[in-house]
């Protein structure tokens, strides 16, 4: 990771949980019945509203602070603008990441982007550890080059189960944790630049030890391409309804070729290999997430009808939709 540059000491806003019922858990990893996709929670902090004016916010806690109080249970949800990092010191359990069930233990540290679905069942009583969370434009800040840090945590948190291996890195990133919350608690002088600071440390120890534990060592980034940005930010707010990659290609003022030439060059896949992923991405979240029938999934998704949806999903996954939600447990 790029250097550090302090040059701007914002101020950051102290999170805290509110004092009031969150919902009860229900059976994992599925929601109660619910009526379209979007139904899936979206969190500031789990149980929060979303706060789209949140801005240079860090917040942290023990995980046993939140967890023990919800049964050890924190069901499937999304925060549109928090990127979160978790240390498993003890314990362990069963993560949620969009359609996958992954087991984790101590010792490990797990990255959370935003917009991404995730829900924890940790081990009862046994499990502990910290929470930490933050504002994207936080990560944005930590690098030299503007967006560079929060782009390799991104890229990091493909795989977002990171084991630790000896005691010297748990006691690292645990030492680290622990200052981090003296100083939001305590408020002293300097504080928010401290707790920066002590944030960009975690960040930091955290892309390392995820590059020492790929193949080859490293994590390499390319710059981000303004296109392709550009073309997903389209996707995201279009793709229930648009399909086609000529609406893009228009909208990007490009012809439908040479967008997919570009794209294709640029990250190794097609523009309509984007556009699917998306729309392949939502099937999933309702399919696994909601109680929603499938045939409501299909129209609130634009396909024409049910049997358009199972043949587009059957192609994208090797099975119907109804065999992915029976195979989820739903």
């Amino acid at each position: 990771m790029a250097g550090l540059s302090f040059i701007h000491a914002l101020s950051t806003k102290r999170g805290h949980w509110p004092e009031r019922e969150f919902p009860k858990p229900g059976h994992w990893p599925i929601l109660a019945p619910m009526a379209t996709v979007s139904a899936l929670p979206l969190f500031h902090l789990y149980g929060d509203p979303p706060d789209d004016q949140a801005f240079d916010f860090i917040h942290v806690e023990t995980i046993s602070s939140r967890s023990s109080a919800h049964d050890w249970l924190i069901r499937a949800h999304r925060h549109r603008n928090l990127f979160q990092i978790l240390l498993i010191e003890r314990g362990g359990g069963e993560m949620t990441f969009e359609a996958a069930n992954l087991d984790f233990n101590a010792p490990a540290a797990i990255l959370v982007p935003p917009t991404t679905a995730h829900g924890f069942r940790f081990h009862p009583e046994i499990t502990d550890g910290w929470v930490v969370s933050f504002t994207e434009d936080v990560a944005e800040a930590l690098g030299e080059r503007t967006g560079e840090a929060l782009k390799r945590l991104k890229a990091l948190a493909a795989e977002p189960v990171i084991p630790l291996g000896s005691a010297a890195e748990i006691k690292r990133l645990s030492t680290l944790c622990t200052d981090l919350h003296e100083e939001s608690f305590l408020a002293r002088e300097g504080f928010r630049l401290a707790m920066r600071g002590l944030l960009a440390l975690i960040a930091i120890e955290v892309a390392r030890l995820a590059a020492s534990r790929a193949r080859t060592g490293v994590v390499t980034l390319a710059a981000a391409d303004a296109t392709v940005e550009a073309l997903r930010r389209l996707v995201e707010e279009h793709f229930r309804k648009e399909r086609l990659i000529s609406f893009y290609a228009d909208k990007l003022a490009m012809t439908p070729d040479r967008l997919n030439d570009h794209v294709k060059r640029v990250s190794g896949v097609t523009a309509g290999h984007l556009i699917r992923q998306r729309v392949l991405t939502e099937a999933k979240r309702a399919l696994v997430f909601t109680g929603q029938p499938i045939h409501e999934v299909s129209y609130d998704l634009g396909f024409a009808d049910p049997s358009h949806f199972a043949r587009f999903f059957r192609k994208q996954t090797g099975m119907t939709p109804q065999e992915f939600r029976e195979g989820r447990g739903g």
